[in-house]
C-alpha cells in the first residue's frame, strides 16, 4: 500500500476511534428515557420553597415518623436560612434527624439554584467527607429525585462512581465539567433546553475541616463568573477533646466569626446551618446557642424531656423489675406489663418532645426516654438528650473549672509582689521542647499570688500547646542535641529567673528563694545543672508521687539518718554517687492543695490568686490548671482525691503552681491547723564513756 493511502486509512481510522470514543462518552443518547411526568413536575415545583414538603416527598425512608413541634420549628428556621439568609444553630437529642435534615437541606438549596456554592465543614476533615458521602448517596441512587433532578441526577449516574470518567463526560458534544470526588461534588454544565426548571449546573459542594484550609474557596463557573460559598453546613463543629478545652474552645469560635462566616467574600453574608450538640457548659455549640450572647444565630435548643414523671415510686419499682428481668433473659417484657398496667399513674405530669419516637418493645415514648435515661446514665441523657449536661462532680472533690480559675484575678500587676508576701518560690516543668515556669508569693499563712508564669523560649502568643509550640529548645540552642538543648535553656532560664529582682508595692525587692526543676524527665540532665549552676543554692531537684488510698503516706514513711520530712513532701538524705537532694512529694495531696487554695475567696487567709484584672490573660494557664480530673477515692481506711490527666490536654502549668506550693512549705509557709513544721533526722550524738563502757562488754 503507497504510503499516501496508508497514512489516509491511519487517519480515518483515527478518526472512527475519535468518534466512537465521544459517542460513547456521550450521554444524551438515553437523556430522554429520564423524562419527569406532569405529576412529578408539579411535586418538583411545590417543593420549590418548602422545606418540609421537600423533605416529606423525596426522603419518606429518612422521616418515617410524624413531625414533633420541635422538628417543625427548626424545619422552619432552617428554610428561612437557606432562602433569605442567616445563621442558625440548633441542638437537638441524638437521633432527631437535625444532622439528616441539614443534610437535605444542603441539597434543597443546590438542586433549586436557592443557593450555588454550599460548603460542609466538620469537626474534622473527615467528618466533613461523610456528610457529603451521605449527600452524594442520595444524588446518586434516590429513585425519587431521580427523573425531577434529571439534569443533576442522570449524568452522576452515568458516571457509575468512577471520578475518573468525569474529564470525559459529554452531553451532545459539550463537556458536563463534573466533579465527582472524596472532597468536592460539582454539578454537571447542562444546556437550558434540558433542564426542567432552573439550571444549576456548575453548582457546588465542598468539604473541609474547621480547623484545616477555609479561607479562598471558590469556583470559576464554564462563563468566568467566579462564585464563593454562600451556605455552610457547620455539623456539630467540635469534638469531646475540643469541648472539654476552654482554649480550644475560644480557637473554634474565633474560626466560625471569622473564617467561616467570611467565606463569602468581601461584601455578601454566608448562611450557615449548625446542627450541635451540647458537651459541656461554655463550649462552642453552648456559646452560640445563646440567644443573649449570640443573637443573630438564632438558636435552638431542643430537649427529649420537658418534664419527668410525678410517681418516682412507680418509675423505681419499674426500673427494678426491668433490671431484674434484663439478668433473667426476658429483655425487660415483665418491666413492659407493669408499665401497662399503671401507665396513667407513671405518665402523669410527664411531657416529652416527640411522642412518637419509641422502640417496638415500648408501649409510649414516656417510657422509651426512662429506658434510656436508666441505660445511658443520667450524665449522658443529660448531654445527648437535654441538651443540659450535668456540671462536673467529683464526689465533693475540689475542682475548679477553667472559667472559675481565670476570673479569680488580684489586681496586682504582673511581676508586683503584693505587700503582704514574704516568699517568693517557682517551679520549672521540663520537657523537650520547651520549659514552662511559673513564680509565686506567698504570705506565711500561704495566701498566695501568681505573679508570673510562661514558657521558654517564649513563645509571644496567648495560645499555644506543647505538641505545636514553633519556638523551641532546639531552636535556642542550634547544634545540641536533646539533652543539650534543656541544659542550655534551663541555665538561660534560671539566670532570666534567679538572677530577676521583683519589686513589693512597698518598695521593697525580692528574689525567689526556693526553685524546684522537675526531674522525672531527663534526671541526669537536671540534677547535673542543680548541682553546677550559679543559683544551686535556691535550685532543687523534684519528683512528684501520687499516693493513693493504698500506699503509705508520707507521714509513715520511716525516718533515715540524714532525711528531711514535711508535710507531704520529703528531701531523702544523698544517695551514693548523687551529690544533689531532691524533694518528692505526694502529687494527690498538693493538686488539691492548690485547687482549694484557688476555691477560697479573695481576701479570706489562704486564697490564691493570679496577677491582673483580665481573665481573659490567664485563659490558657487557667485550661492547664484544669486540665486533670480528680476523684474521691476510698480504700485501706483512707479516703483520698485521686488525679488523672485527661486526654490531650497540657496541665504544664499545674505542675508547675504545685511545685512552687511544695517549695513554699519548703522555706516555712505554713496553712494554719493543717501545715506541720518540716523536721530533719538528726544523728544521735554519741558519748565518749557509752564507746568504751561498749568495747568492755
Amino acid at each position: 500500500m503507497p504510503a499516501a493511502d496508508y497514512l489516509k486509512k491511519i487517519n480515518r481510522d483515527n478518526a472512527a476511534n475519535l468518534a466512537a470514543s465521544r459517542n460513547a462518552r456521550d450521554i444524551a443518547d438515553e437523556y430522554h428515557l429520564e423524562a419527569p411526568s406532569e405529576r412529578e413536575l408539579e411535586v418538583r415545583a411545590a417543593c420549590e420553597r418548602d422545606f418540609r414538603l421537600f423533605c416529606e416527598s423525596y426522603f419518606p425512608a429518612a422521616f418515617c415518623l410524624p413531625w414533633s413541634a420541635d422538628h417543625l420549628r427548626v424545619i422552619e428556621r432552617i428554610e428561612s436560612a437557606v432562602l433569605d439568609g442567616g445563621l442558625f444553630a440548633g441542638a437537638m437529642p441524638r437521633g432527631s434527624g437535625k444532622t439528616t435534615l441539614c443534610e437535605r437541606a444542603a441539597l434543597w438549596a443546590l438542586l433549586y439554584g436557592h443557593r450555588l456554592f454550599v460548603a460542609l465543614i466538620g469537626a474534622t476533615e473527615g467528618k466533613g467527607e461523610q456528610n457529603l458521602d451521605n449527600i452524594k448517596g442520595e444524588l446518586e441512587q434516590n429513585e425519587l429525585l431521580r427523573r425531577p433532578f434529571r439534569s443533576v441526577c442522570y449524568p452522576i449516574r452515568r458516571l457509575e462512581n468512577n471520578g475518573r470518567k468525569c474529564i470525559g463526560q459529554l452531553f451532545d458534544g459539550e463537556q458536563t465539567r463534573i466533579t465527582w470526588g472524596a472532597r468536592q461534588v460539582v454539578f454537571p454544565t447542562m444546556p437550558d433546553e434540558a433542564c426542567d426548571g432552573a439550571n444549576v449546573g456548575g453548582s457546588v459542594i465542598s468539604v473541609a475541616g474547621l480547623t484545616g484550609a477555609l479561607r479562598g474557596q471558590l469556583h470559576r463557573l464554564g462563563d468566568g463568573t467566579i462564585i464563593r460559598p454562600e451556605l455552610v453546613l457547620l455539623d456539630d463543629p467540635q469534638t469531646r477533646e475540643s469541648a472539654s478545652s476552654v482554649t480550644q474552645c475560644a480557637d473554634r469560635l474565633a474560626i466560625i466569626r471569622g473564617d467561616v462566616l467570611g467565606m463569602a467574600g468581601p461584601g455578601r453574608k454566608v448562611s450557615a446551618l449548625m446542627p450541635c450538640t451540647v458537651i459541656r457548659d461554655g463550649d462552642v455549640a453552648d456559646e452560640l446557642l445563646n440567644r443573649e450572647t449570640n443573637p443573630a444565630w438564632q438558636g435552638e435548643r431542643t430537649s427529649a424531656v420537658y418534664a419527668w414523671p410525678k410517681n418516682e415510686s412507680l418509675w423505681e419499682r419499674y426500673h427494678k423489675i426491668r433490671a431484674d428481668g434484663m439478668r433473667k433473659g426476658d429483655g425487660g417484657k415483665a418491666a413492659t406489663e407493669f408499665y401497662r398496667t399503671n401507665r396513667k399513674a407513671m405518665d402523669a405530669g410527664a411531657k416529652v418532645a416527640w411522642p412518637d419516637r419509641l422502640n417496638s418493645d415500648e408501649l409510649s415514648a414516656v417510657q422509651h426516654c426512662m429506658n434510656l435515661r436508666s441505660d445511658l446514665g443520667e450524665e449522658a441523657f443529660a448531654a445527648e438528650y437535654q441538651n443540659a449536661p450535668l456540671k462536673a462532680e467529683s464526689d465533693d472533690a475540689i475542682c475548679l473549672t477553667a472559667d472559675e480559675v481565670a476570673e479569680k484575678v488580684c489586681g496586682v500587676k504582673r511581676g508586683e509582689v503584693p505587700d503582704r508576701a514574704e516568699h517568693l518560690t517557682a517551679m520549672i516543668d521540663v520537657h523537650d521542647n520547651l520549659l514552662f515556669w511559673c513564680v509565686t508569693a506567698w504570705a506565711s499563712d500561704f495566701t498566695g499570688w501568681v505573679i508570673d508564669y510562661g514558657s521558654y523560649p517564649d513563645q509571644k502568643r496567648r495560645t499555644f500547646t506543647l505538641r505545636k509550640a514553633t519556638k523551641t529548645l532546639g531552636r535556642a540552642a542550634p547544634g545540641a542535641g536533646r539533652e543539650g538543648a534543656i541544659r542550655a535553656g534551663l541555665e538561660q532560664l534560671a539566670d532570666d529567673l534567679l538572677g530577676r529582682e521583683f519589686a513589693r508595692e512597698d518598695g521593697a525587692v525580692m528574689r525567689v528563694e526556693r526553685c524546684h526543676v522537675d526531674a522525672g524527665y531527663v534526671p541526669d540532665v537536671v540534677h547535673d545543672f542543680c548541682r553546677h549552676s550559679a543559683h544551686a543554692s535556691i535550685l532543687l531537684p523534684s519528683l512528684g508521687k501520687g499516693i493513693g488510698p493504698a500506699d503509705k503516706p508520707m507521714a509513715e514513711y520511716a525516718r533515715h539518718r540524714g532525711d528531711r520530712l514535711g508535710w507531704n513532701w520529703y528531701v531523702p538524705a544523698p544517695a551514693r554517687g548523687r551529690v544533689a537532694r531532691y524533694v518528692r512529694f505526694d502529687t494527690n495531696h498538693w493538686k488539691t492543695f492548690v485547687h482549694t487554695r484557688l476555691a477560697v475567696a479573695l481576701g479570706d487567709h489562704g486564697s490564691l490568686s493570679l496577677w491582673g484584672r483580665d481573665p481573659g490573660e490567664h485563659r490558657l494557664f487557667a485550661e492547664h490548671v484544669t486540665a486533670e480530673s480528680v476523684t474521691r477515692t476510698t480504700g485501706k481506711g483512707r479516703t483520698v482525691d485521686v488525679w488523672k490527666q485527661r486526654p490531650g490536654l497540657d496541665n504544664h502549668w499545674f505542675d508547675c503552681l504545685v511545685g512552687s506550693a511544695v517549695a513554699a512549705s519548703m522555706v516555712g509557709v505554713v496553712l494554719p491547723g493543717a501545715g506541720a513544721a518540716p523536721t530533719t533526722t538528726k544523728r544521735k550524738r554519741v558519748k565518749l564513756s557509752d564507746i568504751q563502757r561498749n568495747k568492755r562488754r
